[in-house]
């Protein structure tokens, strides 16, 4: 895979991609399809950011758009995409809350004929699916893993250190191939007794975070703290996401009694989070440039509302970092055909990476970032 690029500028820049640009004739035509949004959140910095990004592009191109956020509740998110369908609408973009029980709206959709792409977390179980875009979720917990390889020099150093994960919810299939590409990433280590998980929890299923939130992250390490490390270091927590890594910071703030601060890992480039990785609370990120990854979503909508079929092809005249995938992510049903983006890992020595995105800036004092409004 293409090692990614500040290719997150190319957003920035007129004519970069297939061009967005409007005349008359296009806008006429446009004006008559309108694009169903459905987000799981609009209270998280990410989905706000993408839901937004991604209205504005769709709309600036002259489609009407339909934009839904479903306070992270599956059936909330259910009842939001029958209802724009009942609306009418001509495509669905859809990040699911939970992406297993979405087969009553989905099934509708088909039987209208409407294009259902599958935004950031593939949907399962069902056939409706066209496409999935998304970024390369097993090499965002590869990054993890590597990070946590190199801080404690796994490869020069025996250990033992101690290390617990927490994972996303079980809701998520993206959870899933994050957990395992840290897990495998650190599986070799794990069997030669370099890391050690004092709390027996190594599957999936142990470390799940119910619904990502920081509070069900909080209480899971509570008890783990409280169960395992009463007088034991811990040396990692390799948190799937921000969100979770938000609630085992603070978690540890009030219940961790060990000499030095662990390692924790994160994901999305959330401002609390970016706060805690220049204070020292938080480690690192892996961060996924949602300028990127709506442009591409951009792409292969208006492809598909043209009446066409995007295939590798259109991978490869993107300036945008990303690779066609057919073979990878099954949903239960079928392989659905994946364009999947590169990621960054920020930590607090690259934050201005963020910054040149376009996405973040310095606040006044030129210490923490903030998002540019």
């Amino acid at each position: 895979m293409k090692k990614i690029i500040a290719a997150s500028m190319a957003f920035l820049m007129a004519g970069s991609l297939v061009s967005c640009g409007k005349d008359k004739s296009t806008d006429e035509a446009n004006e008559k399809k309108t694009i169903g949004i459905a987000m799981p959140a609009k209270e998280l910095d990410r989905w706000n950011s993408d839901g937004e990004f991604l209205k504005k592009q769709f709309e600036d191109a002259g489609y009407n758009v339909n934009l839904k956020f479903s306070q992270n509740d599956s059936t909330r998110q259910n009842n939001d995409i029958l209802a724009m369908l009942s609306d009418g609408v001509d495509l669905l973009l859809v990040a699911a809350v939970d992406g297993s029980t979405m087969s009553k709206p989905l099934a509708e959709a088909k039987s209208k004929n409407i294009p259902v792409v599958a935004y950031d977390r593939l949907i399962m179980n069902t056939d409706a699916v066209t496409y999935y875009i998304s970024f390369d979720n097993y090499t965002v917990g590869k990054l993890q893993g590597e990070f946590v390889r190199d801080e404690l020099g796994l490869n020069n150093n025996d250990g033992p250190f101690n290390i617990e994960f927490v994972a996303g919810d079980s809701g998520d299939n993206n959870a899933r191939y994050f957990f395992n590409g840290a897990y495998d990433t650190l599986a070799s280590y794990i069997d030669a007794g370099k890391l050690v998980i004092p709390s027996g929890k190594t599957s999936f299923e142990r470390v799940a975070t119910s619904g990502w939130t920081s509070d069900n992250a909080a209480k899971n390490m509570k008890t783990t703290l409280a169960g395992y490390y009463k007088d034991k270091e811990l040396d990692v927590v390799l948190c799937s996401n921000d969100s979770t890594a938000l609630g085992v910071t603070r978690c540890l703030a009030d219940n961790y009694v060990g000499r030095r601060q662990p390692i924790i890992t994160g994901q999305d480039g959330d401002i609390e989070n970016l706060k805690n990785i220049v204070d020292g609370k938080q480690s690192m990120t892996v961060y996924k440039n949602v300028n990127d990854e709506a442009k591409v979503t951009y792409e292969v909508c208006k492809k598909l509302l043209d009446g066409e079929i995007p295939a590798a092809q259109l991978a490869n005249e993107l300036t945008i970092d990303c690779v066609f995938d057919s073979e990878s992510y099954n949903n239960g049903v079928k392989y659905v055909a994946s364009y999947l983006l590169v990621p960054n890992v920020i930590t607090k020595d690259n934050l201005q990476v963020l910054v040149n995105t376009g996405l973040y800036q310095w606040d006044s004092a030129n210490k923490y970032l903030e998002l540019v409004k």
